[in-house]
């Protein structure tokens, strides 16, 4: 089962965490192929068809892309709305992600304790995700628990930004085998 890793990083060549994820995930290209929407599109014009036929030609999707106001970046969100359309994601003839494994991996700057009903922003990452969850169980895909580094902003070590770089191939491999 080949996953389709889409990576909505806006500014991909500064990421270390996003960049790192990639990395990992590049070396086990057996996993899944990785599509960097930035690179894809430096223009921001999304060619609709042409990421439903990627979609279309994989097992599984994960959205990979930094926490950004507390939701996705633009150019995920201009994804989402471009590509998952009626008659495609849902709707009259819309199957295509019936039944698909779908996840999301985010890299969260904050750190995890901030995301709680007792920490600072009052709201947990699940809570915040779940209008993601909402759109693809409304397109009857397989909606899986998703894949977060938090605390990003306070500089990891290198170490453990490469341990979290191999859990989330181990989190790819494993969203597969179910």
């Amino acid at each position: 089962m080949a996953a389709l890793v889409v990576v909505g990083h806006p500014d991909f060549g500064e990421s270390v965490i996003n960049r790192h994820w990639v990395e990992a995930l590049r070396r086990h290209g057996e996993l899944c192929d990785v599509h960097v929407l930035a690179e894809a599109y430096p223009d921001g014009q999304i060619d609709a068809e042409c990421e439903r036929r990627l979609v279309d030609s994989h097992d599984a999707l994960i959205l990979q892309f930094p926490l950004y106001w507390f939701n996705c970046p633009p150019l995920v969100k201009q994804w989402l709305d471009d590509v998952l359309t009626h008659g495609w994601a849902y709707g009259v003839g819309g199957n295509a992600l019936r039944n698909k494994p779908v996840a999301l991996a985010v890299s969260a700057g904050i750190a995890q304790p901030d995301y709680s009903a007792e920490g600072r922003y009052r709201y947990t990452l699940k809570e915040l995700l779940a209008p993601f969850e909402t759109t693809f169980d409304y397109c009857h895909a397989d909606y899986r628990p998703f894949f977060a580094l938090y605390g990003t902003s306070h500089a990891p070590s290198e170490e453990h930004i490469a341990q979290n770089a191999e859990a989330y191939v181990q989190f790819v491999r494993d969203m597969q085998s179910r």
